[in-house]
């Protein structure tokens, strides 16, 4: 059973869920695939996990790094579960490429490459936005293209954590306008 709660942010409201064993996702509301594997059968309900994350939040969009964990329910595939993994071990404040998370792929499976458009299916279909921080991915040109939840809430996310936005520019066509 999954249970869900809403939150109100400064970049628009958002919807939680959450099941017996953690975090199962975290939506603008609006944003590409929206809450797409949501159970069918769900409840509204204040469960703890749904508590931790509002005040995980709070913290986050006060401008400071939460310092605690959630526990995360991933619910993907496979290979979506290994990207989600290393996109929770961006630390806060820093960026990464669909390549470098690619490399790092390609190294633990002992193959030569993996592609990074493939990389990039998986960060887009995230469903843990925020605390699973797919913001945090950039293009290796600097391209600030890929976040479901749009381009403007990607720059305000990183902006939040101070991140220098000098190198990166905002495509005139992709994946996230």
């Amino acid at each position: 059973m999954q249970y869900i709660s809403h939150y109100h942010s400064p970049l628009g409201n958002i919807l939680l869920a959450a099941d017996q064993i953690g975090l199962t996702g975290l939506w603008f509301e609006g944003q590409k695939y929206f809450a797409l594997y949501l159970d069918k059968e769900h409840e509204e309900k204040e469960v703890p996990v749904l508590q931790q994350t509002k005040k995980w939040l709070d913290i986050y969009f006060s401008g400071k790094e939460p310092d605690f964990k959630l526990p995360l329910h991933f619910t993907g595939t496979d290979f979506q579960n290994e990207v989600w993994e290393i996109l929770s071990a961006i630390p806060y404040g820093q960026t990464t490429t669909y390549g470098e998370i690619a490399k790092q792929i390609a190294a633990k499976r002992g193959l030569a490459r993996m592609s990074a458009q493939a990389v990039g299916g998986a960060v887009g279909h995230n469903e843990i936005s925020i605390i699973v921080p797919c913001h945090r991915v950039v293009g290796s040109n600097g391209s600030l293209t890929g976040y479901a939840g749009g381009i403007d809430k990607k720059i305000k996310l990183l902006t939040l954590e101070k991140v220098s936005l000098d190198s990166f520019f905002i495509p005139k066509k992709g994946t996230a306008l």
